[in-house]
């Protein structure tokens, strides 16, 4: 090992088999700020050793949504190239297939390892027999006598199909001393002889994990609760290999609504499907770090510079995390409400035009709107509705309307609407020229109430109803407005 003793190095591994979970985000964050927080190095790893789940397209996918977090990783693939960065490479497990045999090998020599050449068929009937006598938890009886190594690696040779299996020599307690829960104790008759390596060449998880975490010098690993289990397996492969044991901490389990846990039932779980739904990348921090984890400040809106500085595992808590959706829209309308003007119209801009939606850009319009605007939106999507009366291209007289079009008083009010507006200097209405157009109309035609509402209503969003006039008309121009009069008129 190269690295110094106090020098923290952590690993977030996800299997490419589609876009980040909020779990595996959680895991990223956590490592992230422990990393940062210490001083330390960050690494990405991708576990792709499931041929059949495992796939570019997936690996793009989650590597997109970590840079979509702002997850930088000191080492790893290059989120662009993909290409290796770091000196502990390759970082792709799918690439590490020699080193994972040499591993195994060693192994092998030394009588800690062997080939199990039964199939698939002769170890599930020997399952079903024994649950058939009523064992309750069976481990695979190892093979009497043994292959010797030899005849076993001339039989592989020749094309045989043989699995890798760990020989555990001693019975005996193992105990891990976990960051988040305390003493954890691993009874001698939990697991068996386990497979390191398939008979297709390919390394089981708690193999791979422990070669690439020692090689890669990993401090610490904080990870998933479900991990749990496979701890043990990884203590005994780091006590073979005489590799220092790294400090674990299991991360409690995130639990949705109804207190299960959390999957697509209960919505979207994925930071892409959060993306898409216009949540901040800061916010979705912000709340996936208290999933768990509790400032010690007693902090609940937190930017990632406060998260790093306030980051250590004694706050880390290992009971379950109820996943509030609620309280990640009060989080994400936060820190909406934080941006400054500039900042938050550059992000809705995409979606604005995504959407055909073509207002003005000049930064005293736009910050007029957001003034109005900010206040009310909960993510960036919001902005959708909230501007689209503002957009030209979308105006349309809608279906709703046909019953104020066929009122006697429309065309009048339209008219003195029209007269009005051509009769102001200025090319913007403030809130209290249109109140005082309104009544002049009142006056002009007879009319009151929903009678006028109405047919202004129509004539500047092309709805009888919706939002609200008297902010809307100071951030439409007099232009806007007159054309709109007009297509309404045209459809009368």
């Amino acid at each position: 090992m190269t690295s110094s003793k106090d020098a923290v190095r952590v690993r977030f591994a996800p299997s490419p088999t589609g876009y980040l979970h909020v779990g595996g985000a959680r895991t990223a964050l956590y490592n992230y700020l422990f990393a940062k927080s210490r001083g330390g190095t960050f690494i990405l790893r991708i576990e792709d050793t499931d041929l059949e789940r495992s796939t570019e397209e997936s690996m793009r996918m989650q590597i997109g949504d970590l840079a979509w977090l702002g997850l930088d990783w000191d080492e790893g693939p290059d989120p662009v190239t993909l290409q290796d960065k770091g000196p502990h490479g390759p970082y792709r497990q799918s690439r590490r297939a020699g080193i994972y045999m040499e591993h195994a090998d060693r192994l092998l020599e030394r009588g800690l390892a062997y080939y199990d050449f039964r199939t698939d068929a002769e170890l599930e009937g020997l399952k079903a027999a024994a649950a058939a006598a009523g064992a309750a938890h069976y481990q695979i009886e190892r093979p009497n006598p043994l292959v010797p190594l030899a005849e076993a690696r001339s039989r592989v040779a020749a094309g045989e199909k043989a699995a890798i299996r760990f020989l555990i020599k001693e019975k005996r307690d193992y105990v891990l001393r976990d960051l988040i829960r305390g003493e954890v104790t691993f009874p001698s008759d939990m697991v068996g002889d386990f497979v390191i390596m398939r008979s297709n060449g390919m390394p089981v998880y708690n193999f791979c994990c422990v070669v690439d975490d020692a090689l890669m010098e990993i401090t610490h690993v904080l990870r998933a609760e479900e991990h749990l289990s496979n701890t043990v397996r990884q203590m005994m492969l780091y006590e073979a290999f005489g590799y220092a044991l790294p400090e674990f901490g299991h991360m409690s389990i995130i639990l949705g609504s109804d207190r299960q846990k959390l999957s697509k039932r209960h919505g979207a779980t994925s930071c892409h499907e959060y993306n898409e739904r216009g949540y901040l990348p800061e916010a979705l921090e912000n709340f996936v770090a208290l999933l768990g984890w509790s400032s010690p400040k007693g902090d609940e809106i937190l930017s990632r510079g406060q998260l790093i500085e306030q980051f250590s595992t004694e706050r880390l808590n290992a009971a379950p995390a109820v996943f509030d959706e609620q309280k990640l829209a009060w989080v994400n309308a936060t820190h909406v409400r934080a941006l400054a003007n500039g900042e938050l119209w550059e992000r809705l801009k995409p979606r604005l035009e995504k959407e055909g939606i073509s207002v003005p850009e000049d930064r005293a319009w736009v910050d007029k709107a957001l003034d109005v605007f900010k206040p009310r939106m909960t993510t960036l999507l919001d902005a959708v509705a909230l501007f689209r009366p503002l957009s030209d291209a979308a105006f349309k007289v809608g279906e709703e309307s046909r019953d104020v079009l066929g009122w006697a008083e429309t065309p009048k009010i339209w008219d003195a609407w029209e007269s009005g507006l051509r009769g102001h200097a200025a090319e913007y209405l403030s809130e209290g020229d249109f109140q005082t157009l309104q009544d002049r109309i009142k006056d002009a035609v007879g009319v009151k109430g929903k009678q006028l509402f109405m047919p202004i209503r129509v004539a500047i969003i092309g709805r009888p109803s919706g939002a609200e006039l008297k902010e809307l008309v100071p951030l439409l121009p007099k232009s806007s407005l007159l054309k709109r009069v007009q297509e309404a008129r045209a459809s009368l």
